[in-house]
């Protein structure tokens, strides 16, 4: 704490300061060239109607996935052309090995693909079910919903026991544009 002395030789310090008087910047020699008119591009004839957003995927029966298709993704009846396993990376890491993964897998061509993220830990002793998630588990939807890998991805669902359960997910990729269809 202050003594009461220290305040007075504070204030006896002040009393000769007088505020700085506001200067004007100097004028420019040289001010810089107007920015020139930006010409907006011309459209090609043949430009390709903007596709509407794709809606997000929320579970195994998701917009343009007939119901059976939907029943063998969920009971994982797909064979699984490839897998990647999330855990113990950081979430940074992980977003971009998903990422790089579905693209590889849709340049590949291949149709279902196992996302393994872990279940996350748990404290000591819980093995309730409906316990705490893990982090790579609760976000690997929305990294799945987010551009560009939504547009690459038809739906996906969560795995069936025997290849992770709740700790990964059916991935179905969208079969690519035959020639002459439109993407």
């Amino acid at each position: 704490m202050a003594k009461r002395g220290d305040s007075e030789l504070w204030q006896a310090a002040l009393r000769d300061v007088k505020p700085l008087r506001k200067r004007k910047p100097p004028p420019m020699l040289n001010p810089p060239p107007a920015p020139a008119p930006v010409k907006a591009p011309v459209a090609p004839a043949k430009r390709r109607a903007a596709l509407p957003p794709l809606p997000p995927i929320t579970g195994p029966r998701a917009p343009g996935l007939d119901k059976a298709s939907a029943e063998r993704l969920k009971r994982g009846q797909y064979p699984i052309e490839a897998r990647i396993d999330l855990h113990g990376m950081t979430q940074d890491d992980a977003h971009g090995a998903l990422g790089d993964f579905i693209a590889a897998g849709a340049r590949a061509g291949r149709r279902c693909v196992l996302v393994i993220t872990g279940k996350g830990l748990r404290r000591l002793g819980d093995d309730r079910p409906g316990g705490e998630i893990g982090v790579l588990r609760s976000a690997v939807p929305r990294w799945l919903n987010e551009a560009p890998n939504r547009a690459r991805i038809l739906a996906f669902a969560t795995a069936q026991p025997r290849d992770g359960g709740g700790g990964a997910f059916y991935v179905l990729l969208r079969r690519p544009p035959r020639a002459g269809e439109r993407q």
